[in-house]
């Protein structure tokens, strides 16, 4: 007789703060005062120790706190000043309700909110807060699919580094060159946190629906498999019109199922999509190139782009610029090094879709090249530029030097573009075949 597998447990770190607000809207039991909690709290840091305060009484915890519902059914528990989109150009605080469990530790000289939940209804609020409960169900199951096969890589991630794999070095300094990249392998004490850095998890904020209900029950246990290896499922908003290989983004790693891929079902015509060269390029940028991701569809950009996203209209191409003295300030801002005055910057190294890898700023003080493609996008905006994918016009208006950086795309192009996805769902392609065009080679796979 087959045994089934349980539904994995999950951690996920929602908050860090000196002090955390949090409402318990019924009965939780705090398992190690063994005392019945309910109302508002405020968790303070002080001296090693969590205290906690009702406005009634002061409650002190030695090493965290761990609160669970007495009634499971229905109970809920509300963090207040949660802060989304970190560092984005969309970041905000907003309260947030959660199920399941609540644990408080102390992480860093501060606290950190982590909420224990199964991994089926964590999707159910990632699918629901990544994009509208109301998009098309295809699209929903495929990125349910996505979502859960990439928590569970991560997992295997993680646990295969525990026991001595390869570790790689993900910031690289010379002394006219810096190349880091950023992962999700800096969260020691939960699986993943809650904001863009892994994936979009805010609770039952974002109300569900019973279209998300259905799809997440509908594609229980699946993931997608390679070689069965549960296959690293990366997402972003807009590919650009090409997707990226995942070694040009994080470690050199190269993954058969994320390889490039042309945002079509044929290469458009007159363009050359060889993009790591800068002629090709800069014309594929400059053009207007079909693609299931170049839609101004309101109806299908809203499955993907919630409230606060569609605040960002300019996705598929955009521009940006700035004076030769603005970027000149904004970039030492943002890299902590000297340039001086900025008079150029060239790629040195472009990836498959055209994003740079490797760009040489020169200034009046230093020439580096810095990568890779987030830390150049975090270098070149107060929150993080669009995309790697552009190239640098210089122009002067009425005496004064301005650099123009004409670019596409929305992330870091690695795997599932949801806008391209919304588009394939919204033309009547199945989530199989949504995840077959994003993910050449890959099975579909049901692990529980």
């Amino acid at each position: 007789m087959r045994r089934e597998r349980q539904i994995p447990v999950i951690t996920v770190g929602i908050l860090s703060a000196a002090e955390i607000s949090f409402t318990l809207d019924s009965p939780y039991l705090e398992n190690k005062l063994q005392r019945r909690l309910v109302g508002k709290w405020r968790a303070i840091y002080s001296g090693e120790k969590i205290l906690l305060n009702n406005e009634k009484q002061i409650l002190e915890c030695e090493s965290g706190i761990f609160l669970t519902p007495v009634n499971e059914k229905g109970a809920s528990f509300a963090l207040h000043s949660v802060t989304i989109g970190v560092d984005f150009h969309w970041q905000r605080s907003e309260d947030q309700v959660f199920r399941g469990d609540l644990k408080i530790i102390i992480e860093n000289g501060k606290l950190t909110a982590v909420n224990i939940i199964s991994l089926e209804e964590y999707l159910k609020s990632v699918i629901s807060s990544e994009m509208s409960a109301t998009s098309s169900e295809e699209l929903l199951k495929a990125h349910a699919v996505i979502s859960r096969g990439w928590l569970m890589a991560q997992s295997e991630k993680r646990n295969a580094s525990q026991k001595g794999a390869q570790k790689f070095i993900s910031d690289t300094r010379k002394d006219n060159e810096i190349i880091k990249w950023y992962d999700r392998e800096d969260h020691l004490n939960f699986d993943v946190c809650a904001d863009d850095h892994c994936q979009r998890y805010q609770g039952i904020t974002r109300e569900s629906t019973p279209a998300v209900e259905k799809v997440i029950e509908a594609t229980a246990g699946e993931v997608l498999t390679y070689n069965g290896t549960i296959c690293d499922t990366r997402y972003y908003k807009c590919c650009g019109g090409v997707t990226e290989l995942f070694e040009n983004v994080w470690e050199p790693v190269n993954h058969p199922y994320l390889q490039k891929v042309t945002d079509n079902t044929e290469v458009p015509e007159g363009y050359d999509t060889d993009l790591t060269g800068n002629k090709n390029s800069e014309k594929w940028i400059l053009g207007n190139p079909d693609a299931f991701c170049n839609t101004s569809d309101k109806e299908v950009l809203k499955q993907v782009l919630n409230d606060y996203d569609q605040e960002t209209n300019d996705f598929y191409r955009w521009k940006v610029k700035y004076t030769q003295q603005e970027l000149s300030d904004l970039v030492r801002l943002k890299t902590g090094i000297d340039f001086g005055t900025i008079t150029d910057m060239k790629p040195r190294e472009r990836g498959v879709s055209g994003r740079i890898i490797r760009l040489e700023i020169t200034g009046t003080k230093k020439k580096m090249i810095i990568g890779k493609e987030l830390e150049i996008r975090k270098a070149l905006s107060k929150s993080h530029l669009y995309s790697s994918c552009f190239f640098v016009e210089k122009v002067v208006e009425e005496g004064i030097p301005f650099f123009v950086l004409n670019g596409a795309g929305w992330g870091h192009g690695v795997g599932l573009c949801q806008i391209g996805a919304a588009v394939m769902g919204s033309k009547g392609y199945s989530y199989r075949e949504i995840l077959e065009h994003y993910f050449p080679g890959s099975v579909l796979e049901k692990k529980y």
